[in-house]
């Protein structure tokens, strides 16, 4: 019984996936627009951009890495990568002067994690246009 292996394809070149990856990291969902997905695109820039404000009407904290302890590090090194993630609206926040800090209450907290789980959804949605655009998925 012989197994069939699947045919190994090489990537295309970094051009042709490069600059529909870095719109979609800069501008949540426009990767997609670019890639021609204009459904898909205009989701995910609605849902990423209302769940980023959300976070920010909560007055979320914005995570930045600072070296501590093991843990601390971690978990500020990792917020700090899921806001950056969000692309234009965190550069636009930070350079705009939000700097929130990080207080007791439940509002507050479930807004660091809106802010934090936007930039999230941001690389899920960054994988699936690396995925569209070299031909992986259709």
């Amino acid at each position: 019984m012989a197994i069939e292996k699947e045919e190994k394809r090489s990537l295309p070149p970094v051009g042709a996936w490069a600059p529909a990856l870095a719109l979609s990291w800069l501008v949540p969902g426009g990767g997609h627009l670019l890639l021609k997905r204009t459904g898909r695109g205009l989701l995910l820039m609605a849902s990423i951009s209302s769940m980023f404000v959300c976070g920010l009407m909560m007055r979320g904290a914005m995570f930045t890495p600072q070296s501590s302890d093991l843990l601390t590090t971690l978990i500020n090194t990792g917020g700090f990568i899921g806001d950056l993630a969000s692309g234009v609206l965190y550069l636009l926040t930070v350079w705009l002067g939000y700097s929130q800090p990080d207080v007791a209450g439940a509002v507050h907290d479930y807004g660091t994690k809106f802010l934090v789980t936007a930039g999230l959804l941001n690389i899920l949605a960054m994988v699936d246009v690396f995925d569209i655009a070299v031909g992986r998925k259709d």
